[in-house]
Parts: structure tokens; C-alpha cells; sequence
């Protein structure tokens, strides 16, 4: 069973799936560890862990492949990978390289996006969106790969929300469904009223975006299955998590400092996290008396 075969049974299962954002291998490992059966490679999250640059296209496609091959083996066996594809890097053939490329470093979906290069997060300022036929075409070219080469999922997601209202962006939704697309997410619907009217025009999969202080209402993953949507992405909640871990601990490593230290593994347990026992284990296997 392929990354994406198991994925769609994912995807066949009532309700909607919570999806923590990872964006590199140890990150990835965690989610899988704890349970989750899907985990989204954020390019927001990659872009900062790997560049510490904001999520404006930046990063190359050559980084964030490199990035994808890292989390896929770290998430495997128990947890699948959809990962962002942005704008395919380029016209309808680099979409196509972009989707064959994601599928054989393990990906079970990769989104594409209708932004102009260079893009920038979907919650943030300044975007700005190509012109529909664009858009068809580049899903058009994902779908193309899809059926010609290594199985994968497309997520086809459009921005048009933020650029020219809500009806661009739900039409936009309609055509990527009629270019074949698997899943389509609409960016930063800004009520619950826009969110229920996408879920049940769209007659494909369809995921929300979780980001606190972002444009889309924040919602239970419960509350997000009734309304219609099968994944519940929070895209930067270990990041941001991480990032105030990290920057708690090194204030409280400033000479006279008074904060508390964040709580912290014991060495056993972050011995555990990253493996040791596992490879311990194996090492008896080709032990030499």
C-alpha cells in the first residue's frame, strides 16, 4: 500500500482528522510518536526551522524536497505526509517535476497553490493570485502527473479569498475539482458561514487551516467534521511551541537570570525520543561475542 493509498483510506473514514505541522525529521518523528495518523510539512515552518527566513519563497524547491525526504522517513510506517508544494516552483512542467519528485520522496499528497511567485503565507499580507486559466493549468499539470508517475494525492489550494472575495475563490474550488483535483483547500475563509457554504458546495475532501491570529475562525476539529471538513491542519503549533521553549530556556541561561527554565526531558526520555533504544536493540542483532 502506497503513502497516498493509505491516505485515502484516511480520507474515506467519517469526521476530521487533526493534522499537526512538522518541518523536520525529529519534529516529524514526534508526531508520529504521539499517534497522529497524518502530519503536513508546512513550507512556513521549513522555511523558518531551515532558513530562519519568512515564508516568502525563499526557500528553493531543491531545500524543501531535501526537507520532504528527511520527514518521510521519520514519519514512516504510522504517519503519512502531505507537504506543500506552493506554487510548483514555477510554469506547468516544473508542477509536474514538483508532484513526481514529492511522490518518490514518500509524500501522499503535495499541495499546489495559485499564488505568484514569490508567494507568502496564507495569513499574512500581500499576497497576490494568478488568473484562473493559470490556475486550472497548473492543476491541470499536477493531475497529469499524478496519472503518469508515482501515486500521490493533489491538494489544489487557492488564495483568491484575500484578492478578489469569496465567490472568486469558491469557483476557483469548482474548477480545481474539474481539473481532477483530490483535496481542495480554500485559504482563509473569514467566517463560519463562508466555511460551511465551501464545505458543501465542494464534493471532494477538503481541510481547514488552524492558525491562531490568523483571518479563519478557530474551531474544535468535532465542530470542523460537522461542517463538513475531513483534515484539520495546525501547521505552526510545534513550531511556535519550540520556538518559545527555546528562547524561555535561553533567558534563563543569562547570567543573574530569574525565569524558570521551560520543563525539560529527562535525559532517558530524550534518549527515548530520538531512538536510543531502538538502536540498541538493533546493535544486539550483530553483536560479535
Amino acid at each position: 500500500m502506497t503513502p497516498a493509498d493509505r491516505l485515502r483510506e484516511l480520507l474515506a473514514q467519517p469526521g476530521s482528522i487533526v493534522m499537526p505541522g512538522c518541518f523536520d525529521a525529529m519534529s516529524a518523528a514526534l508526531v508520529r510518536q504521539a499517534g497522529y495518523p497524518i502530519t503536513f510539512m508546512s513550507g512556513f515552518s521549513v522555511s523558518a526551522a531551515r532558513l530562519a527566513q519568512p515564508d516568502t519563497g525563499l526557500i528553493s524547491f531543491a531545500e524543501m524536497l531535501d526537507s520532504l525526504r528527511a520527514v518521510t522517513a521519520a514519519a514512516a510506517p504510522d504517519t503519512v505526509v502531505i507537504a506543500d508544494g506552493d506554487t510548483g516552483y514555477g510554469n506547468a512542467l516544473n508542477v509536474r517535476r514538483t508532484v513526481r519528485e514529492y511522490a518518490r520522496a514518500g509524500a501522499a499528497s503535495v499541495m499546489i497553490e495559485d499564488q505568484v511567485a514569490p508567494k507568502r503565507c496564507g495569513h499574512t499580507r500581500g499576497k497576490q493570485v494568478v488568473g484562473r486559466p493559470e490556475a486550472r493549468t497548473r492543476i491541470r499539470a499536477a493531475v497529469d502527473a499524478r496519472e503518469s508517475g508515482p501515486d500521490i494525492l493533489i491538494m489544489a489550494r487557492t488564495d483568491a479569498r484575500a484578492v478578489h472575495g469569496f465567490d472568486d475563490a469558491l469557483e476557483r474550488c469548482h474548477e480545481f475539482v474539474e481539473e481532477g483535483a483530490d483535496i481542495i483547500f480554500l485559504e482563509a475563509p473569514e467566517s463560519e458561514d463562508e466555511m460551511r457554504r465551501f464545505c458543501t458546495e465542494i464534493e471532494r475532501p477538503t481541510m481547514a487551516n488552524m492558525i491562531d491570529g490568523g483571518k479563519t475562525p478557530i474551531l474544535p476539529p468535532d465542530e470542523l467534521g460537522r461542517i463538513g471538513y475531513r483534515l484539520a491542519a495546525y501547521p505552526l503549533v510545534l513550531l511556535s511551541a519550540a520556538i518559545a521553549a527555546m528562547q524561555q530556556a535561553l533567558a534563563a541561561l543569562q547570567p543573574g537570570a530569574t525565569s524558570p527554565r521551560p520543563p525539560e526531558l529527562t535525559f532517558e526520555q530524550l534518549q527515548a525520543a530520538v531512538g536510543f533504544p531502538a538502536y540498541w536493540a538493533a546493535e544486539q542483532q550483530y553483536k560479535v561475542d
